[in-house]
């Protein structure tokens, strides 16, 4: 059974940087693509940014585009969402997600879709002041 760790939540102040992390333990027999998604107040889960453990593409819905950059080693199987400019709107909790089922290939899925993504872990929560 595989496991997902997320760390690095807090309470910033807008404009303040973030780095999460997420570590995956257990077994699993492949692991297509990582993704953080977050719950804000009043909105669904939605999947922020992703990235492919083949190779380095990685995806940013528009609002966070040029704010949050996704990266992974694979080698430690970690994968880490850096956010810079924090605002008040990023204030949710935050989910490390992995598709273990190939979704994200063949064009079934986004690679911003969460549906997508198979496994979830528990969340960190993120509060940005303003």
């Amino acid at each position: 059974q595989m496991q997902l760790v997320e760390s690095g939540g807090g309470s910033v102040q807008a404009g303040d940087s973030l780095r999460l992390s997420c570590a995956a333990s257990g077994r699993a027999a492949s692991n297509y693509a990582m993704a953080w998604g977050r719950q804000t107040l009043g909105k669904e889960r939605e999947v922020v940014a992703s990235i492919r453990w083949s190779g380095t593409n990685t995806y940013y819905i528009d609002s966070v585009k040029g704010r949050f950059t996704i990266s992974g080693d694979s080698a430690k199987k970690t994968v880490y969402l850096q956010m810079n400019k924090l605002n008040a709107e990023d204030t949710g909790v935050y989910y490390c997600a992995a598709d273990l089922s190939g979704l994200t290939y063949g064009g079934r899925y986004s690679f911003l879709d969460g549906l997508a993504y198979d496994f979830w872990g528990q969340g960190t929560q993120v509060t940005v002041s303003s």
